[in-house]
């Protein structure tokens, strides 16, 4: 199940290109090369360090949570233009989710610690990543609780969000 609608991957604040100024983009795709992952290929395991993050140019990556006993539960589809990893922003810099590329995917692949650094010297960059991130971050939270209360709250238990 695909959280994301035709309207957020046209028009949403979370895509690059609507959450941060031409200059702040330039200033990031710099830093960026483009990685390309097959369809099934593993981005990140939930657990493992987080030294890097994605924007989608093209295709589909299904964030995924650990359900012990169970397969991995998608929570979150990123299509083009979005945000794939969040939490190389914040110690200890460990996956909260995995990620897998549902489809073949083109991105823009971006090191964390030369982010950081970059953000570091340009307040006005982290100021406009802080507030992407935590859109982003605010989104996918509950996209993942909805998701988990369809896939597991007991049928008719009027569960609410």
């Amino acid at each position: 199940m695909s959280t994301s609608s035709p309207h957020r991957l046209t028009s949403s604040p979370l895509r690059f290109d609507h959450a941060l100024s031409p200059e702040h983009r330039g200033s990031l795709l710099a830093l960026a090369h483009e990685a390309n992952f097959e369809a099934g290929a593993r981005l990140f395991n939930q657990g493992g360090h987080a030294g890097r993050f994605w924007v989608v140019r093209s295709g589909s990556v299904g964030m995924d949570v650990h359900v012990p006993g169970r397969q991995a539960a998608v929570v979150e589809t990123a299509g083009p233009g979005e945000l794939v990893g969040w939490s190389w922003l914040f110690r200890p810099y460990t996956w909260h989710f995995g990620a897998e590329a549902m489809t073949p995917v083109r991105t823009d692949e971006f090191d964390a610690a030369a982010v950081r650094a970059l953000m570091d010297s340009d307040p006005a960059l982290t100021s406009a990543m802080w507030q992407w991130v935590g859109q982003v971050l605010a989104h996918r939270l509950v996209s993942a609780r909805i998701r988990l209360l369809d896939l597991y709250a007991p049928h008719g238990s009027g569960s609410r969000i």
